[in-house]
C-alpha cells in the first residue's frame, strides 16, 4: 500500500517443475528421420500473463497445447520463434552453438510485436535442463543433431489488436540428421520479381511467423519454375537480400585481383542470422584456407552486379547461411528469363564457403575448440 511500483516475475529456472513422461518412446532410427517432423518425450511451457508477470516454468511431456479459438495468435500472428542445435559429440558431451545471439534474438523479436519480454539467461538454463532430460535422443551418427525450438505466442483470449495480456512460451526439440545426407548439392534460385520477402520499417528484421507464411506461395511457383528456392529481390534496383529462409553471402574478384565475400547489410529488412554472424567472424579473422588478401564488406548488391561478375568472369561463388543447412552452395539463378551461372567446385561448394563450413561444423560440434560452443552436459 505504500504506492511503489513492483516488478512483476521474470523467468526463474528455480520455480521449475518437472513431469516425466509416463510413456516414453523409443528413439527413432538416424535413417528414418525427416526433419521437423519426431519429436523428444517431454517440451518445456511458460506461461505469462499482464497481471502476474512470468509463471513457473514446467518441462511436461510432449502434447497437444490447448488455446481457445479467439487466442490472438489464431487471429493476428503473435507469435515469434528461435531455431538452435544441440550437438553431442562421440565422449557424449552435448553443447549449444551460440545460443546467446538466439535469446538476444529472441527478445528483440519480441518487442517488435509487443509480446512479453523475459531474461534470456534465464530462459536458456531451462533449455539446458529440457536437452539434458532428452539428451538421448540425438543421434550419435556424425552430422546428426538435436534442433530446438523456442516459440513465443500471444494467447489473449479476446478477438482485438493489442498487445496480447497473456501469452505462452514453449520449447519442443527435434532429432534431425544433416541437410544434405548425400553429399553437398548446389540448389537452383529463382531471383523473383513478382513478390517481396520484406520492406523499410517492416518486420524483415525479425524472426517472427507472420515472415514465413507469405513465402510459401513463391516457393511453390519457385519450384514450378524448376528452381528450388526463391531470391528475394528489393525495389526497382533488384537488391539481393535473402536465399529462401537464409541469409546470403556473394563472392567477387575485384578489378585488382582481389576477392571480395558480401552480404546485404543489417538494414531492417534481413535477419540478423547467428549462422551470418559466424560466417562475417571467421571472414574477417582470415582463419587457415581463406585467400590473404580476403575483403569482407556489407554492402547493397544488384542483380545487375551479379549478372555482369558471372559474364566477365569475376563472380567467385554464391551461397545461402542459415541454422538448418549452415552453408547452401547455389550454382545457377533464373533472373528475367535467363539463368546466370554461379561457379561450383567438384565436391559442389566454392573457396570460401567450404573453407567456412568445415570451420563452422568443427565448433559446431566441437572436433575444433571455440568459446561459440556451450556445455550442456559432459556425459
Amino acid at each position: 500500500m505504500t504506492g511503489e511500483l513492483t516488478a512483476l516475475p521474470d523467468i526463474e529456472p528455480s520455480r521449475l517443475e518437472v513431469i516425466d513422461n509416463p510413456s516414453p518412446r523409443p528413439t527413432p532410427s538416424s535413417s528414418s528421420l525427416v526433419f521437423g517432423k519426431v519429436f523428444t518425450d517431454h517440451m518445456l511451457t511458460i506461461p505469462w500473463t499482464e497481471a502476474n508477470g512470468w509463471d513457473a516454468p514446467k518441462i511436461v511431456p510432449y502434447g497437444p497445447l490447448s488455446l481457445e479459438p479467439s487466442c490472438t495468435v489464431l487471429h493476428y500472428a503473435q507469435t515469434l520463434f528461435e531455431g538452435m542445435k544441440a550437438y553431442r559429440n562421440d565422449a557424449g558431451k552435448v553443447t549449444l552453438f551460440r545460443p546467446d545471439m538466439n535469446m538476444k534474438r529472441m527478445v528483440t523479436s519480441a518487442k517488435r510485436i509487443a509480446l512479453p519480454t523475459f531474461n534470456g539467461d534465464a530462459l536458456l538454463e531451462l533449455i539446458k535442463i529440457l536437452i539434458r532430460k532428452d539428451k538421448h535422443w540425438i543421434p550419435k551418427d556424425p552430422g546428426h543433431s538435436l534442433y530446438v525450438r523456442p516459440t513465443l505466442i500471444g494467447t489473449q483470449r479476446a478477438i482485438g489488436v493489442g498487445p496480447p495480456n497473456e501469452a505462452l512460451l514453449f520449447v519442443i526439440c527435434s532429432p534431425v540428421g544433416p541437410y544434405y545426407p548425400q553429399g553437398f548439392k548446389p540448389v537452383a534460385l529463382y531471383g523473383t520479381t513478382e513478390y517481396i520477402r520484406a520492406a523499410p520499417g517492416g518486420t524483415g528484421g525479425y524472426k517472427l511467423g507472420a515472415n514465413y507464411a507469405p513465402g510459401v506461395v513463391p516457393q511453390k511457383e519457385a519450384a514450378e519454375k524448376g528452381y528450388v528456392q526463391n531470391l528475394w529481390l528489393h525495389g526497382p534496383e533488384h537488391y539481393l537480400t535473402e536465399v529462401g529462409t537464409m541469409n546470403m553471402f556473394i563472392a567477387f574478384k575485384t578489378a585488382d585481383g582481389q576477392t571480395e565475400l558480401v552480404t546485404p547489410p543489417l538494414d531492417g529488412m534481413i535477419l540478423p542470422g547467428v549462422t551470418r554472424d559466424s560466417v562475417l567472424r571467421l571472414a574477417r579473422d582470415k582463419i587457415a584456407g581463406l585467400p590473404k588478401d580476403l575483403i569482407v564488406n556489407e554492402r547493397p548488391v544488384t542483380m545487375n552486379e551479379v549478372k555482369e561478375a558471372s559474364l566477365d568472369g569475376r563472380l567467385v561463388e554464391l551461397f545461402g547461411a542459415g541454422t538448418a543447412a549452415v552453408i547452401s552452395p547455389v550454382d545457377r539463378i533464373g533472373y528475367l528469363g535467363e539463368d546466370i551461372l554461379i561457379p561450383t567446385g567438384p565436391d559442389g561448394m566454392g573457396p570460401i564457403s567450404r573453407v567456412i563450413w568445415k570451420e563452422l561444423i568443427g565448433r559446431q560440434t566441437g572436433s575444433i575448440p571455440s568459446d561459440w560452443s556451450v556445455t550442456v552436459a559432459e556425459s
